[in-house]
C-alpha cells in the first residue's frame, strides 16, 4: 500500500514552495526557531480539513459547487492579502523585534491553519491525487486513504519544520542588516500577492 512512487511524489510536491513554506520560512527568519515550528504545525494541521474532505467525499462538493469554491477561493485571497500587507508595511507583523518573539505559538500556528484551509485547491489535489495510490482491489479503502494521508501530514511536517529551522540558522546573516531585512520581508510579501493572484484565477 504504501510504495516508493507515493513516499517520492509526496515528497517532491511537499519541497516545492508554496503559501506554507514561504510562511514558515518567514518565521524563521524573522521571529524564531520555536515560532516556525508551530508555523509548520498549523501548515500541517491546515491541510487536514482537505484530507477529510478527500476522505469522505466532501470535496465533490467544492468541484460541483461553483458557488461554494468561489466564497472559499476569495477568503483565501483576502487572507493572503492581509497576510502580505502585514509584511510590507513599516515595522511589519514579520519583522525581528522582541515583541514578535513573545508572540504566542498558538497565534502563529492559526495563521498558518488558515492559510491552508482558505485554499479550496487543496481539496481538489487530494481528490485527485490520493487516489492513485489505492489499490483497485483494496478491501479497505478508507483505511488506505487515512494511512496515506498520515504519512502526508508528517512529510509536510517534517520538511516545513526543517525549512524553518534552517532560515532562522541563516537569520544572522541578516539582523545586522536593516536594508537586507526589508528587502526580505518585501520580497516574501510580493511572493504572497502572486499567490493570491494565482488563487484567485484558479479554476476548479
Amino acid at each position: 500500500m504504501l510504495s516508493f512512487d507515493f513516499l517520492m511524489t509526496s515528497l517532491i510536491l511537499v519541497l516545492i514552495p508554496g503559501t506554507g513554506v514561504i510562511y514558515t520560512v518567514s518565521i524563521g527568519l524573522f521571529v524564531g526557531k520555536k515560532q516556525s515550528v508551530a508555523a509548520a504545525i498549523g501548515c500541517t494541521f491546515g491541510i487536514v480539513p482537505h484530507l477529510l474532505a478527500t476522505i469522505f467525499g466532501l470535496a465533490t462538493i467544492l468541484h460541483t459547487s461553483a458557488v461554494a469554491f468561489q466564497v472559499v477561493k476569495f477568503l483565501g485571497v483576502a487572507y493572503l492579502l492581509y497576510l502580505a500587507w502585514g509584511m510590507y508595511k513599516a515595522g511589519g507583523s514579520l519583522s525581528i523585534s522582541n515583541e514578535n518573539q513573545s508572540e504566542s505559538l498558538f497565534s502563529i500556528s492559526i495563521r498558518a491553519v488558515l492559510i491552508n484551509i482558505l485554499n479550496p485547491k487543496l481539496s481538489i489535489f487530494f481528490l485527485t491525487f490520493l487516489p492513485q495510490f489505492i489499490e483497485p482491489t483494496s478491501k479497505t479503502v478508507l483505511t488506505d486513504m487515512i494511512y496515506l494521508s498520515v504519512i502526508f501530514m508528517v512529510m509536510t511536517f517534517v520538511v516545513f519544520a526543517c525549512y524553518g529551522v534552517f532560515a532562522n540558522k541563516a537569520r544572522i546573516f541578516i539582523t545586522g542588516s536593516p536594508k537586507i531585512m526589508e528587502r526580505i520581508q518585501k520580497t516574501f510579501a510580493t511572493f504572497f500577492v502572486l499567490f493570491s493572484a494565482k488563487l484567485a484565477f484558479a479554476e476548479r
